[in-house]
């Protein structure tokens, strides 16, 4: 008999795909709307990014509630709520009248988003692996690095059958991919009978199925961990980096000299080049101490940052996209991994929307930022060279971590 395929895979196969379209749209492709509302409304470019800024007020605000309700009611509820929101979000900003309705529609549109990407997509794959979780949050987060690819969709779509058109499309294409696929992800393997009415014991943990006992801190016990709170320092530090480098990357091109198109190549590439820290890091936290592998991806994060500063080289320009984007992608994927290990998967969801929590709030930040940084001073550079310096907290943090005196209870 051949040997069956571990069901946890199957939930990676599900989740993958939603959470390549789902953010393809939401993060990477809404910048293709910009002119069209432009054009059509007259908003000026700061009416339109506040947007951006709910959303990353809503993720603020709601990623601990997330938490707290996917470890309530389960993935397959939240991921099925999400799509179902999402596809309405993008209807009701095909239908934009007015800013409030904008406004409105992105944020029915964000919070739809977070019930189905994200940390809701984590903690389902979470469920369903203790040993190998470093390839299967790689895999999960390599599929935010491939939602680049759905930008030239978004605008092929925009410019043969316009943007309100393309919205419905969009939209509805939610609805097909992201509602059947809800129903292949599962309860965890302890909770359910998989095919064949065989219930997953102890010994299927040569296939990584975790255990039936849930081991791990509860929200109280962690929020009292010095090593937990570090984390959510280290997380808001990671995104306000990160968010500050993707919203200015283009201008800041623009400003050096360098061509749109470039400028837009470079801007595109930096979700596709972090899918090496995804899958390389994940990897290799597998392999050796996360802490070690979380610390090397801060280091990567400062390398591709120095390269940055050096743009009028072209070379950097490339080494700015290796580093960085390796950076980016793998301290994605060893924060789940971190939380894992060190603080368990009782309440893994619930501790994962506290930290992404703190790292939205980053990300809030980080943008405006770099942004008041180049109007005082007419350049990026000392904004970039500021985020540097900061990037050397969360490496000594890291590395200050002991596994045995954040051991799951």
């Amino acid at each position: 008999m051949p040997r069956r395929i571990f069901y946890g895979w199957w939930v990676v196969c599900a989740c993958f795909p939603i959470g390549l379209y789902v953010s393809g749209i939401t993060v990477y492709g809404f910048t293709a709307f910009f002119e069209p509302f432009v054009r059509e409304f007259g908003w000026s470019y700061t009416q339109i990014s506040f947007a951006a800024s709910l959303r990353g007020l809503e993720a603020g605000i709601f990623s601990p509630v997330i938490g707290f309700l996917v470890d309530r009611f389960g993935s397959r509820k939240l991921i099925l709520a999400g799509t179902i929101l999402s596809g309405l979000g993008l209807l009701l900003l095909s239908l934009t009248r007015s800013l409030i309705m904008f406004y409105c529609g992105f944020l029915l549109l964000a919070f739809g988003a977070s019930g189905c990407m994200g940390l809701v997509t984590m903690t389902a794959v979470a469920d369903w692996f203790q040993k190998g979780s470093g390839k299967a949050f790689g895999i999960m987060s390599s599929a935010f690095g491939a939602s680049g690819l759905i930008v030239p969709l978004v605008v092929w779509l925009i410019d043969a059958f316009h943007w309100r058109t393309a919205l419905v499309i969009l939209g509805l294409g939610v609805w097909v991919l992201g509602i059947p696929l809800s129903f292949v992800v599962r309860k965890r393997p302890e909770e359910c009978d998989v095919a064949g009415g065989e219930r997953f014991q102890k010994k299927l943990n040569v296939h990584s199925a975790v255990k039936s006992e849930r081991a791990g801190m509860t929200v109280r016990e962690a929020l009292k961990n010095r090593a937990f709170l570090q984390l959510t320092v280290v997380e808001g530090i990671r995104v306000m980096t990160v968010m500050a480098v993707v919203t200015h990357v283009m201008p800041y091109l623009s400003h050096s000299g360098i061509s749109r198109s470039t400028a837009g190549f470079v801007a595109a590439g930096i979700p596709l080049f972090s899918i090496i820290g995804r899958f390389g890091l994940g990897w290799l936290g597998d392999v050796f101490s996360k802490k070690y592998i979380f610390a090397m991806a801060f280091c990567f994060l400062g390398l591709g940052l120095l390269a940055f500063c050096f743009v009028d080289l072209r070379w950097a320009i490339f080494a700015f996209l290796l580093f960085f984007s390796t950076g980016a992608g793998g301290g994605m994927v060893m924060r789940a991994a971190i939380l894992m290990e060190y603080f368990g998967s009782a309440s893994f969801g619930k501790l994962l929307g506290i930290v992404m929590g703190s790292g939205a709030i980053g990300g809030m930040f980080g943008p405006t930022l770099a942004g008041w940084v180049f109007d005082t001073f007419g350049n990026y550079l000392f904004a970039w060279f500021g985020l540097l310096g900061i990037i050397i907290l969360p490496i000594i943090l890291v590395l200050r971590w002991d596994p045995k005196k954040t051991a799951r209870i």
